[in-house]
């Protein structure tokens, strides 16, 4: 059976007790570390992690990184090029790679010699190249047979969802907020992307051709601007 006590530093432990025997008093220590499973001291401190105010701020932060409504003709676009879109697929590769950078973005980019501003230009040259697709109409993304179906990951999941400038931002916000809280506003993030991409059909209906033609470009003009911008603030540095 399982026992709550609080030892004498006040906080809660699990203890074992073997059937038949009376709970521990309060206060009693006699039982060891190895007897005691942490669960409640760990869950205690995590969740005074938590702030309401940091979420709401990491939340507004991340969306306007993302700015998935700004990119809805750029899907409408890569729905029509490939055929089908995976909400699901773009939406959990998103978050793998947010949530991954946000534990191990700097190691990983350390273990090939990377630093953060040659990946945010890297993302950066991606972005642009998506953003001439929809300004000029031309196709530079050539889709082979066996690369059908990838624009669930690119350029979709990376650089759109969870590019270079998502990526860089999660690791600036570690300077200001808790882990818990980030992650926080990565799955409110996470959640209302996926809302919008099982969205874009009805969307491309209520737009319709003609405006769906003029958003493309003005969408590409910004998107191409975000680029320069991600790509000037990172190049010279």
């Amino acid at each position: 059976m399982l026992d709550v006590v609080f030892g004498h530093d006040h906080l809660p432990y699990i203890t074992r007790r073997p059937a038949g025997t009376h709970p521990t008093p309060m206060g009693e220590s006699s039982i060891g570390y190895e007897d005691s499973f942490w669960i409640i001291h760990f869950l205690f401190d995590y969740l005074y992690m938590f702030s309401l105010k940091d979420i709401l701020s990491v939340s507004l932060i991340l969306f306007s990184v993302i700015d998935i409504l700004g990119s809805v003709p750029v899907v409408i676009e890569l729905r029509k090029r490939d055929g089908h879109i995976q909400s699901e697929k773009a939406t959990i590769i998103s978050c793998i790679l947010m949530v991954g950078f946000l534990f191990l973005g700097q190691s990983i980019l350390r273990l090939f010699g990377l630093d953060v501003e040659s990946f945010a230009v890297a993302g950066a040259i991606v972005m642009a190249i998506i953003a001439m697709e929809m300004i000029l109409g031309i196709t530079l993304f050539k889709d082979t047979n066996e690369g059908k179906g990838t624009a669930s990951i690119v350029p979709l999941a990376f650089p759109l969802i969870a590019g270079a400038g998502t990526l860089t931002t999660i690791l600036s916000l570690k300077a200001v907020y808790t882990t818990p809280n980030i992650l926080a506003g990565i799955v409110l993030n996470i959640g209302f992307v996926y809302t919008v991409l099982k969205s874009t059909g009805w969307l491309e209906k209520k737009i319709g051709p003609s405006g769906f033609s003029v958003l493309r470009r003005v969408f590409g003009i910004i998107l191409l601007a975000i680029a320069v911008k991600i790509f000037k603030d990172n190049l010279f540095l």
